[in-house]
């Protein structure tokens, strides 16, 4: 009898993978594999509809204003399912765009709303004389450390739940709040791409450790050799972000 796999959906990669997310697929499957576990990878595109009862993890990517809104309109078709399955604990990776259809809306510049999936309780809101939010950053999780990464979105994001992190450089969820992401149930929301995960082992691991317990699989993740990932890390913040570098050692000698 073959072992049960994981089961990893990233959906609609043909309109949200502004941000190179097919990188994210890649070390979440990796850091599977080298542990021992078996993965499938579901490529769910625009013209699919997702079947939320196969998944333990969705992932959803950032896209510009228009793929957004295709998107969108074709999950609210099936936003109850989508919603039963999160309330039933199905983990949710959502960087940038995917992130911002989380919510009530996402107002675009010209003052339209894109109507959202109402999974939580937030919006977002681009107004045409606020600047974009661009740069590098780094954030404050307790429960993945440091994360690293490159944020670009001109949206401002309000919500009611706890944040992903605490900024300590770069902008976060709307420049002001000092706050970045989103964590409800096991939604995991960000800004933070470049892609995220391949600078980020230790939230890759709290991210596969959910889907890992959703799938009743052992979720007790034998460590792996990151020494290149933490040198990686490293000379990225050294180069723009000397006020982290501190705090990473500080890590990096806990480890």
């Amino acid at each position: 009898m073959s072992r049960k796999a994981l089961c990893i959906a990233h959906l609609f990669p043909d309109l949200l993978n502004l941000y190179a997310d097919r990188g994210n697929i890649a070390v979440l499957k990796h850091r599977l594999a080298w542990r021992g576990y078996d993965v499938d990878i579901v490529r769910v595109t625009h013209g699919e509809t997702p079947d939320f009862s196969r998944y333990h993890l969705v992932l959803l990517g950032g896209g510009s204003d228009r793929e957004q809104a295709l998107v969108a309109e074709k999950l609210r078709g099936c936003r109850q399912a989508f919603r039963s399955a999160v309330e039933d604990g199905l983990p949710v990776l959502a960087i940038c765009g995917g992130y911002q259809l989380l919510g009530e809306y996402y107002q675009l510049p010209t003052g339209e709303k894109v109507p959202g999936l109402h999974l939580v309780d937030m919006v977002t809101e681009a107004t045409p004389d606020a600047p974009r939010l661009i740069g590098n950053i780094a954030v404050w999780s307790e429960e993945a450390g440091v994360i690293v990464g490159f944020e670009n979105h001109g949206g401002r994001t309000r919500h009611n739940h706890r944040p992903l992190g605490r900024v300590l450089h770069g902008h976060g969820n709307d420049g002001l709040s000092g706050h970045e992401g989103l964590r409800h149930l096991n939604i995991w929301g960000t800004y933070i791409h470049g892609p995220l995960l391949p600078k980020n082992p230790a939230l890759a691991d709290a991210v596969l450790r959910d889907a890992l317990a959703y799938a009743h699989l052992p979720d007790d993740l034998e460590p792996l050799d990151d020494a290149l990932e933490r040198e990686a890390r490293a000379a990225f913040v050294a180069l723009r972000m000397e006020e982290v570098a501190p705090i990473l050692r500080s890590e990096a000698n806990a480890t």
